[in-house]
């Protein structure tokens, strides 16, 4: 399809789309094995979790640049799989990519999300290449393209998952010791046992510690409410997503009995449902990924919305290496907006971040990654390794 006759610019001719799975370290799929249903939380999922599937999307324009974007998808959490996404894309989406200048992402997206219903994760699997490409098209970093960085540098939080309390309480030790000052706590197993864990890490790791939990929809409401107004005297900045994905009245009810303020993350797919959620008095923090609620265009709105609405934003995901520089970008540019430390955790979940040069992980910390775009380069070794089917290519 055409693009606005008035754009000046290279054009998007081509897009590649490579399902892949990535399996989990050894030492994450025995702790996960060993804790809540086999997974280290309280989801009611049944499949085996070994690792991650994704897919990784190049654009590719007339000028001979490139740019990369990266989704994860999990059947469980998600509801679609990587070749969901692709046919997606290559049936009804890529139309209104290729022949377009990456520069009108926000066209572009507004077109796809009118014509196709319900595909903010394949909406932003394009529109995270988008913004590398046009930093490399540039030659200037992807936050510049969302106001700037205001950080070089992001203190992360470190996830616990759901295990017996003393390999909980080791992992969060070591966590701390290596610098972290923020923790994510599976929880979901009990009242008792929840109040149990959150007192053990309390004690600790000290009261300077940042604490958040994650039941993963293992409560009812009223279950929800006991449960957290048990662990709120230990501290916890937030509770994410204590009841099941489509109960928004569920979890305003919570909220209105507990002072922790609730995040969504299973029932937050798309600005719509950010909209109701806080209309509904549902929630006090923004959970925003690569793919929720579909992209760095959309993913910017959503931050915007919670800053005047008075909430705070935890940036979060289990990302490869594409998707972690994109949402390091996002959170260095949008730092005075969000108020929490973001969560990544596929650098210590994954056996490879499909990325040539790693991200500088180091002290509990993270370094914005220097160069055009997300800074960062596709192994493309890693990428045939890790491919699960044909790479799709679509041309204009």
């Amino acid at each position: 399809m055409s693009a606005n006759p008035g754009d000046q610019g290279p054009r998007i001719i081509r897009v590649e789309l490579t399902p892949i799975h990535v399996p989990f370290r050894e030492e994450v799929r025995q702790a996960m094995q060993a804790g809540e249903g086999g997974l280290g939380m309280a989801i009611p999922a049944e499949e085996a979790w070994l690792g991650g599937d994704f897919v990784i999307c190049r654009l590719l324009c007339d000028d001979g640049s490139s740019g990369l974007g990266e989704v994860f998808v999990w059947l469980p959490e998600t509801g679609v799989s990587p070749e969901h996404v692709i046919s997606t894309i290559r049936d009804a989406l890529g139309r209104y990519v290729l022949g377009e200048s990456p520069f009108a992402v926000e066209r572009m997206t507004r077109r796809m999300d009118s014509n196709v219903a319900r595909s903010g994760v394949a909406i932003g699997l394009l529109d995270m290449a988008c913004y590398d490409l046009m930093g490399r098209i540039t030659g200037r970093p992807a936050s510049d393209l969302m106001g700037g960085r205001h950080v070089d540098a992001l203190h992360l939080c470190a996830l616990v998952p759901l295990m017996d309390i003393e390999s909980m309480d080791w992992l969060a030790r070591s966590y701390l010791q290596g610098g972290v000052r923020s923790f994510r706590f599976k929880l979901g197993r009990g009242v008792g046992e929840d109040a149990a864990i959150m007192g053990r890490m309390r004690e600790s790791l000290g009261e300077g510690a940042r604490f958040r939990v994650d039941y993963n929809q293992a409560y009812t409401p009223a279950q929800a409410v006991r449960a957290i107004k048990a662990i709120e005297p230990f501290g916890v900045e937030v509770a994410e997503q204590p009841v099941r994905t489509g109960d928004f009245q569920g979890m305003a009810r919570v909220q209105r009995a507990v002072d922790t303020p609730l995040m969504a993350h299973e029932s937050f797919f798309s600005l719509q449902d950010l909209v109701a959620l806080n209309r509904l008095g549902a929630i006090g923090v923004v959970g925003v990924n690569a793919e929720r609620p579909g992209g760095i265009t959309a993913a910017l709105r959503a931050i915007a919305y919670a800053e005047l609405e008075g909430m705070g934003v935890v940036i979060h995901n289990q990302s490869l290496g594409i998707a972690a520089a994109a949402q390091i970008h996002l959170a260095a540019a949008r730092y005075a907006s969000l108020g929490y430390d973001p969560e990544l955790f596929g650098q210590v979940m994954f056996e490879d971040d499909l990325i040539r040069d790693p991200i500088a992980y180091e002290g509990g910390t993270v370094r914005v990654p220097d160069g055009p775009g997300w800074g960062v380069e596709l192994d493309e070794d890693a990428l045939d390794r890790y491919a699960v089917g044909e790479r799709v290519v679509l041309e204009a």
